[in-house]
């Protein structure tokens, strides 16, 4: 899409703890969660949620085991933690409040 909008520095992870919090997903599911949520409208490159995920997990935000695929390939297996429950909600808020001020300034 030409008018892809550009992933704002720090939602990626919301996003992808999002759709952690919906189900235990490997990578390529919550790129898929993702684009699907957004019709396509967020340009972001796949290697980002990879990174994201690992980011998270050293945070302890999400956890993680192997499995196996539908088309029967090994793939890491991601969820989201206790911690990474509650970040989500505060971090939601957090954000949700953010747009608002800024959307109430742009359309005053």
């Amino acid at each position: 899409m030409a008018n892809e909008l550009s992933v704002v520095r720090g939602t990626l992870d919301l996003l992808v703890l999002k759709a952690l919090d919906s189900a235990e997903m490997h990578g390529f599911e919550v790129t898929s969660w993702i684009e699907t949520r957004t019709g396509g409208e967020l340009e972001f490159d796949d290697s980002a949620v990879y990174q994201s995920l690992y980011r998270l997990e050293k945070r302890a935000l999400v956890e993680s085991d192997w499995g196996v695929t539908e088309n029967n390939r090994r793939a890491r297996y991601y969820r989201i933690s206790r911690a990474g429950q509650r970040h989500l909600e505060a971090e939601t808020a957090r954000l949700l409040r953010y747009t608002k001020t800024v959307a109430g300034i742009l359309t005053a």
